[in-house]
């Protein structure tokens, strides 16, 4: 008995062939499409970071692309007795997914969401506020542009069908199903290592993609004493995102008044040359700043933020200058270099404006940042009886015990941040509103906190008494003494630790 492969077979055979071309295709239109999700984010820090994107991006869009040929494609070529109509109807369904793909990237791009029943209301009331401001002009160019897209995918799928031959004998099944095969499993495995490790610039990743579920292991893991799931627990919860996508600064509108009486000065030694104020001073006490520039300790004392908010506060004025100034104090900023990215064109002065003006105590609240010759100079006897004023000694010295705090009224810590300035300062003035409003740092005459917290690159540092602990971004942590500086193996309160974060955190607006 002879069999022969009957003319319906041969189309359905003839027609998965072409369906599988015709899916690689729109796996790299929507490849393509999907950049949108990178060059939008934050680029990862290392270099493992940047290879899991690079193989999550091809494998997850490939996976899902295949997986829409699979659903929508594939029964086609079985059910539809007509190959125009497959072909026709192919077009159309990748049409309009390659088109809510490019929806969702948009939406990611601008709403850090992706289309979803929890973005749907969003979704609505934008679309609503779209379409309201619609004319017939803007709805034929919209027609217009899906019409020049689904006539590209018919191009393309009769391009594809007429060379159907001339591909399959080209060999390529095997390469490129093996190449997103690696991609897929190698993202996964990398996934699951950086889960168990807390590996941020990869777990940071999660929600890049649109139906993205990367594998993780840790229940297994832990099972056969793999991981160990308390200690897991304990460094998730001190985890801390780094990157903030927005900042909400102040917190909230700052009611306070001032004292006009009340004249404060702030001065930050910016060179080492050794100088007296032993006798013109009441306070003094270690001054644990940290910072990768003497610019960003000026911002940091500004805004009273750490490193970590910088670049979003590049625009915006700092509670300690734009408050006073508004209650109708004369305030005046001296920097002989510029001070980068905050907005106080407004505040700066020339240093014999600066010390003029101090002289003849017109100043309510004088910042400088000055060598130690411009410190002997103002300090006066006079001034010391006029002006509350704060001493920085050695902001940028490398050795932690020459970073020292003097005033000339009695403060109330062990030790001070940078960021305690701006809130001090305020309160100098006579401004009693919450410190939390608009700084992480203490108000250094009048609080309960002794511990402070700030930012050094990645990591975030929290200070205690005569302790230093330092939190990686996979939330693993190194204690340190103030003094010596070298590592201890002592126990810290992780509530602490959990509590600090927190209260980093509350400016950011995360996506």
């Amino acid at each position: 008995m002879i069999l022969t492969e009957t003319p319906r077979r041969k189309l359905i055979t003839q027609l998965v062939n072409w369906g599988h071309w015709f899916a690689l295709i729109n796996m790299l239109l929507a490849i393509a499409i999907a950049s949108i999700y990178i060059f939008n984010s934050p680029a990862p820090q290392t270099l493992l970071g940047v290879i899991y994107l690079f193989i999550n991006w091809v494998s997850h869009i490939g996976f899902l692309t295949f997986f829409g040929f699979i659903i929508f494609i594939l029964p086609l070529c079985y059910l539809v007795p007509s190959a125009r109509m497959v072909k026709g109807l192919s077009a159309l369904v990748a049409a309009i997914a390659l088109a809510l793909l490019a929806l969702d990237a948009l939406l990611y791009n601008k709403y850090g969401v992706h289309l979803s029943l929890d973005s749907a209301q969003l979704i609505r009331n934008e679309a609503n506020n779209a379409i309201s401001g619609f004319g017939w002009q803007k709805w034929i160019f919209f027609l217009l542009i899906f019409f020049f897209w689904l006539s590209a995918q018919l191009i393309i799928a009769n391009a594809i069908w007429k060379r159907i031959g001339r591909l399959q004998k080209r060999k390529l099944t095997f390469p490129i199903i093996s190449f997103f095969i690696v991609c897929f499993v190698s993202s996964h495995a990398l996934h699951i290592w950086a889960d168990a490790n807390l590996y941020h610039p990869i777990v940071q990743q999660d929600d890049l993609f649109p139906l993205s579920y990367p594998a993780t292991a840790k229940t297994l893991m832990s099972r056969y004493n793999l991981l160990d799931r308390e200690n897991y627990d304990q460094r998730k919860e001190l985890q801390f995102n780094e990157s903030m996508d927005n900042i909400r600064y102040p917190l909230s509108p700052i009611y306070c008044s001032v004292a006009t009486a009340n004249k404060v000065l702030m001065l930050v030694q910016i060179d080492k040359v050794p100088i007296d104020t032993a006798s013109s001073f009441v306070f003094n006490s270690p001054h644990l700043g940290n910072h990768s520039s003497i610019d960003a300790a000026k911002r940091s004392l500004l805004f009273g933020l750490p490193e970590l908010y910088h670049p979003a506060l590049s625009s915006r004025i700092p509670v300690l200058l734009d408050l006073p100034r508004g209650l109708g104090l004369n305030v005046g900023i001296y920097s002989e270099n510029p001070i980068k990215k905050p907005d106080i064109q407004g505040f700066k002065q020339d240093w014999q404006t600066f010390a003029a003006n101090l002289a003849t105590h017109q100043t309510h609240l004088g910042i400088a940042f000055v060598t130690a010759d411009q410190i002997n100079n103002l300090l006066s006897t006079q001034l010391l009886q006029q002006y509350q004023v704060l001493l920085l000694k050695n902001v940028n010295s490398e050795n932690r015990i020459q970073r020292r705090l003097y005033s000339n009224t009695p403060l109330a810590v062990e030790f001070s941040s940078t960021e305690d300035l701006a809130p001090t300062l305020l309160n100098m003035l006579g401004c009693r509103a919450s410190e939390k409003a608009y700084s992480t740092g203490r108000n250094l005459q009048n609080t309960t906190q002794d511990w402070a917290v700030t930012t050094q690159g990645h990591k975030v540092i929290v200070m205690q008494h005569l302790q230093r602990i330092e939190v990686l971004s996979n939330g693993s942590t190194k204690v340190f003494n103030v003094q010596s500086g070298e590592e201890e193996f002592a126990i810290f309160d992780t509530a602490l630790l959990s509590q600090a974060i927190k209260r980093l955190s509350s400016f950011s607006v995360s996506r």
